[in-house]
Order: C-alpha cells, then structure tokens, then sequence
C-alpha cells in the first residue's frame, strides 16, 4: 500500500460491495448516517480496492444513496492480499466496538451538545443507553429520571415544549382555577364565536377568550421570582394577576378598558393579593411601572382584530393591521427596560388571519420585535387547546381552501441577560401547590 494517501471522487453506481459482508446496517442506523453527513459533510472516506470493491464503510455508501449523492470520497487500498482484505472487513468493524466510553467524560459532551438543543439523535446511542447514562441509581433526582409523573410532581406539568390542555389532571386544575377566580368574562361588550378551544374550562358560560390559569401558573410557577413583581401591558381578564398573586408575587397590570381594570382589581382585592390595575393604554406605562423593577413580563396581548373588546380607539382590536403592529411594537419594546436583568419575559399569542385569507405573521413578528428591543428568544411552547367545534368546521374549511383547523397558541419565552444567571435568582421552581377545598367547592 502507497504511503502517499489519496482521497479521489468515485461515482456510488461504480462501487462494488463485498458480497460476503458479515456487516448488518439496518435502516434507523444508515438513517442516522444519512443525518451525520447531512451536519457534518462525508468526513470519513469510504475505502476501496484498486478494482471498486468497498473494503471499509458500507453504511455510507448505503447512506450517500438515501441523500441522492452522485459520487462519495474514496481511498484507494492497493496491494492487500484477498486473505488480508476478508481480514481487514472484519478487523475494521470490530475493533470500533472494542472500544469503551469514558462515562463521566460523554456525559459532560453530552449534557453541553442538549443544553445547545443539539438532537442527540445523530450520535447514535438508543433512548436506553441515554437514560442509563443520566440516570445515577445511587442519588436518583427525580427531577431528571425520565419519568413523567415525577417531573409533573415537580414542576405542575412535564416542561416539554408542547402542554396539552385537554389531559384529565390540566381540565380538572382548571375547574379549580376557575372556581376560584371567578371571571367567566363578564364584562366582555362582545366576543367571536368559536373561540371555545381557548378557554371554557368544562363550564356552560358564553364562548369568551380567557386565559388558561393553568398555562398562568406554570409561567410564573417556571420563569417567576416568588416575592418578585409581574407585569402585564394587556392586563385583560383577571386569571394572569390572580394567578400570579395567589402564588406570591406582586402583580402591575394595564388595561384599557375601565369596568374590567375595576373588576380585576375587586376580585383580587376580595382574595388579599397583592395586585394592582391601571386603567390606562400601555403606551403609558412609564407612569405606573419603574424602569428595571419587574421581574416577570408576562401577557397574552390581543390576536389583532380576531375578537373585538371595546369601542375604544385606541384598543389594539379595533385598528387595522399596520396600526396593531406599530403600537404593539411600541408597547412589547417598552417592556424591555421594565424588566430587570437575567429575567424571563413570556408572550402568549396565535397567528391571525388576514381577509385575504393568509396569516398576517404576529408570531415571527412578535418574535423580531421582542429581540430588537434587546431581548433573546429563548424557549417556544405549544399550548394544545380542546378542539370544541373545530371538527364542525374543519373538513369544510379543508375542501373549500386547505385550511387546517387551529387547536394551539405559541408561548414564546424570552431572557434578558444570562438565561443560567435568572435561572439562579429565581431559586427553586414552586410545585403545584394544594388548594383549600372549602374556597372551591
């Protein structure tokens, strides 16, 4: 064999394989190949003799030809004896398994390749030898064991990025919220049928768009500072500041609309919460709240002009669309110097449709708009809604355009400073806490 190596362009359709390969490659394992070429390029040459035949690297052969490549790098091993070429196809693949993995070590590469939300996939190993991996017998934590009802246990729900509302636990949470609240969206002049999948909690009340208190009490429960200050710019119903207030923080909110400010302020009033309502436009909110003194931004602004609040002109609901996002703008990146440093900020939202039938964008929007102003996008949660009356409508939305029936909002999570450091001063993540079943009955 030539001490010179060279790597040369061979067309796959000319490769030989070695008939008597002893080698298996099933399809999950040249599907994760096909991956690894797909991020890191063809970095390990294929090894041929002087006539085509593969000597070495069959998987990624088979790979390149899931990826429709043309030609692969080879290199050329001439003077091997077919003696030394059968021993040669054995040795190459078993000698790799010879080896073993220092565990401390891969686990630190590991653990950094997922906090960067690499998908781990690529490297090969199966679910099992993972969770073996992080799993320590001797001082099991059950916050990471793998098992979801220990992280429920913890943390109200699994912190994955898609919530399910229409699980058994998240409905009858709800129905324990809602009782405890009170606001069945009284003081709403007039809502947008349909909206049932956003809100209802299991209760005959007419279809009004409130905020699931359940989703509230993981936001504050997971991004929060307890004894801290939350703020909401489109303070709406009474769930978000309730929430936040019954689970220990001091609340700010801003709402346009005078009898719900004044209603939202009575019921927290009535439940000694620390809570405070300002009826007012947000575009104002220097007025009411000092710069770097929040510690959680949290709203679920208006969905542009999918449902009507007021009559006021200057509610978000009533303007056109270039009007919404230009005050929407104003207010998101007025938050920005609000909120304290490695803090969280959370924007609750679903895309809107234009009359023309397309979506207007308020999620790439929100999200250009929030890191303009300074912050980092973060984390970006599914919210699965009950369908309601969506299997009514969808199939004939689905025949007449392709419309696909909706049953989700976007939480987006975005840090202002080092997402490690917030992590730190917010302390530990407060659990589900156990109401006091003589104030729900």
């Amino acid at each position: 064999m030539s001490d010179n190596i060279q790597i040369e362009q061979v067309k796959i359709d000319n490769l030989i394989p070695y008939i008597n390969n002893s080698r298996t490659h099933g399809p999950i394992q040249v599907a994760q190949v096909a991956a690894s070429i797909s991020e890191f390029g063809f970095t390990n040459p294929v090894l041929i003799d002087s006539k085509n035949g593969i000597i070495a690297g069959h998987g990624r052969v088979m790979a390149a030809q899931k990826l429709n490549l043309e030609q692969v790098p080879c290199i050329r091993l001439s003077g091997l004896s077919d003696i030394q070429k059968k021993a040669y196809i054995i040795a190459d693949n078993q000698l790799a398994l010879n080896a073993e993995w220092n565990l401390e070590a891969l686990q630190l590469e590991v653990e950094a390749l997922a906090d960067a939300d690499f998908d781990l996939d690529m490297l090969g190993f199966d679910d099992e030898f993972l969770k073996d991996l992080f799993d320590d017998e001797e001082d099991q934590d059950p916050y990471s064991d793998g098992e979801t009802g220990s992280m429920a246990e913890n943390f109200g729900q699994p912190p994955f990025s898609v919530l399910d509302t229409r699980k058994g636990d998240w409905i009858e949470r709800k129905k324990q919220w809602r009782n405890k609240i009170s606001d069945d969206g009284q003081s709403r002049e007039s809502v947008l049928d349909g909206l049932d999948s956003l809100n209802t909690g299991g209760r005959n009340m007419p279809t009004v768009s409130l905020l699931d208190p359940v989703m509230a009490e993981l936001m504050v429960s997971w991004f929060g500072k307890r004894d801290g200050l939350a703020f909401d710019p489109f303070a709406g119903d009474t769930v978000f500041g309730f929430v936040a207030g019954y689970l220990g923080m001091a609340f700010k909110g801003i709402e346009l609309r005078e009898e719900q400010a004044r209603l939202n302020q009575e019921r927290c009033d009535k439940a000694e919460l620390n809570c405070q309502y300002f009826n007012d436009s947000s575009e104002n909110m220097d007025k009411y709240i000092d710069d770097e003194s929040v510690d959680f931004v949290f709203s679920c602004p208006p969905y542009a002009d999918l449902e009507k609040y007021s009559d006021d002109e200057r509610d978000l609901s009533n303007m056109s669309h270039s009007d919404f996002f230009t005050i929407y703008k104003t207010i998101l990146q007025k938050t920005f110097s609000k909120l304290k440093n490695n803090r969280f900020a959370c924007i609750v939202m679903g895309e809107v449709r234009g009359k023309d039938g397309n979506y207007i964008g308020t999620i790439p929007k929100t999200i250009d708009i929030m890191e303009s102003s300074g912050y980092q996008f973060y984390n970006e949660i599914v919210l699965v809604n009950s369908a309601g009356t969506l299997p009514l409508r969808a199939g004939k939305a689905m025949r007449a355009s392709r419309k696909i029936g909706k049953m989700h909002q976007n939480i987006m999570i975005f840090v202002k400073g080092d997402p490690k450091i917030a992590a730190a001063e917010l302390g530990d993540i407060q659990g589900k806490i156990d109401f006091d079943e003589s104030e729900i009955g």
